[in-house]
């Protein structure tokens, strides 16, 4: 949570606040699956419009919305904040790979498609099973801040 831009919080807390955010990348996550099995540019160029749109717009971002009205309402739950600068550039840095990945099948090269969509499954496998942020990683690595994105990593003693 720290390495995406939150404030600290308690453990309850901020165990269910991760939960809320994970349901962004359980959908997008699946849909991308589907876009790489069909080699779907249509369906790529979506995901890439639907995540920029969550970066230029985080306080309306679909998945936030919905989390609010349909799960965290009846919970009892404080509405989701938007997002903080480091997960809208994880954001952004998945739009522009799953644009790169619909240009490239459009133009035929699908060997730059495929390298796009390695990055992609490694880091959506990252987020959802290790819990580390790739995108929310280089955003601090390119802010300057290389000890503390190596303190946010999983694997980290700190």
């Amino acid at each position: 949570m720290r390495q995406q831009g939150f404030q600290q919080e308690e453990t309850g807390k901020l165990h269910r606040h991760f939960r809320a955010l994970l349901l962004q990348p359980s959908i997008v996550g699946p849909a991308m699956v589907i876009a790489i099995i069909l080699q779907s540019r249509a369906l790529f160029f979506i995901l890439a419009a639907i995540l920029v749109w969550n970066v230029a717009f985080p306080r309306w971002n679909p998945f936030e919305r919905f989390y609010d009205w349909a799960i965290g309402r009846k919970k009892g739950r404080a509405r989701l904040e938007p997002a903080p600068a480091p997960r809208r550039f994880a954001q952004g840095m998945a739009a522009a790979f799953m644009l790169a990945v619909g240009l490239a099948l459009s133009f035929g090269g699908r060997t730059t498609a495929y390298v796009f969509e390695v990055f992609l499954v490694v880091a959506f496998t990252a987020l959802l099973g290790g819990k580390f942020c790739l995108g929310a990683y280089v955003y601090h690595l390119l802010r300057g801040r290389t000890d503390f994105a190596a303190a946010t990593c999983p694997w980290s003693k700190t």
